[in-house]
């Protein structure tokens, strides 16, 4: 597993805790997930600003939001159909997609929800890894099983909602 991490940002500092906590949430992501491939995730931690134009220009949205997913793969409910030029050969690596996320967003969202920056990010770092999956949440029954492995990974996490 690798998690390729870019910071595009400078309101939030990015320390190596921080890097660290990414890379084991995505880990955990795997092993909830079951997901036994060598795999690459991208993760971008941006601004409100870049995330707006990442949503405007890949969902025609004018506006900031907390989290947008890139998957790289065909995939529905956690079933992914591998080809062989999804794999990068250098690497050795199925690469799954970006993931990027605004961390002015995530500060906000964490005071307004009453729970810790770390939690939030977390939250958010999950709630990308499972659209790279496939996951979604346009129905009731969806945004149940993709929620259920969310809060899998944070409980395991120790950062669970209380």
């Amino acid at each position: 597993m690798s998690v390729v991490i870019e910071n595009a940002q400078d309101k939030i500092d990015v320390t190596e805790d921080l890097e660290n906590l990414f890379k084991k949430i995505i880990g955990l992501c795997f092993e909830v997930e079951e997901f036994h491939e060598n795999a690459e995730v991208n993760i971008l931690l941006t601004d409100d600003e870049g995330i707006r134009a990442l949503n405007k220009q890949y969902r025609e949205i004018d506006a900031p939001t907390d989290v947008l997913s890139f998957p790289m793969l065909n995939a529905k409910d956690g079933v992914i159909e591998i080809e062989a030029g999804d794999y990068d050969m250098e690497k050795g690596l199925l690469i799954l997609g970006d993931i990027a996320i605004s961390l002015e967003t995530a500060a906000k969202q964490a005071q307004e929800y009453g729970h810790s920056f770390e939690r939030e990010l977390a939250f958010l770092a999950t709630h990308g890894f499972f659209h790279l999956l496939g996951y979604d949440h346009m129905t009731e029954d969806d945004e149940s099983t993709m929620m259920d492995k969310q809060e899998e990974v944070l409980k395991q996490a120790g950062l669970h909602r209380k």
